[in-house]
């Protein structure tokens, strides 16, 4: 019994230290997480529409500068929308190997 006692004082002292929050981690009722906590999805995680995005954004890919980004507009407009990501290998400047790296970022929903 002498453990327990001593386990519930420790716990007290950490949750003093920590201002108070529950140290089972336990959020206390009436209260709101802080933002930090709150799970939220990136902004990196949506896609780029590669049928609608004008040249600044498809400049905002990683991987894709203002000539690719140029390219990507000029091709779309000369020859209609992509009907999959890998017709993107069509447009000059763009292989296999850099589709790739932009596979997770584009789209052509």
């Amino acid at each position: 019994m002498k453990r327990f006692t001593y386990s519930v004082a420790a716990a007290a002292l950490v949750s003093t230290l920590l201002g108070g929050a529950p140290v089972w981690g336990q959020q206390p009722t009436g209260t709101t997480a802080p933002a930090a906590a709150k799970s939220t999805p990136p902004a990196a995680a949506a896609k780029v529409n590669v049928n609608t995005a004008d040249e600044a954004t498809l400049q905002s890919v990683k991987g894709v500068g203002e000539k690719k980004a140029k390219a990507i507009v000029e091709y779309r407009e000369k020859n209609g929308p992509f009907k999959t990501v890998d017709d993107l290998t069509k447009v000059k400047g763009i292989k296999a190997k850099q589709l790739a790296k932009l596979r997770d970022q584009i789209t052509v929903e």
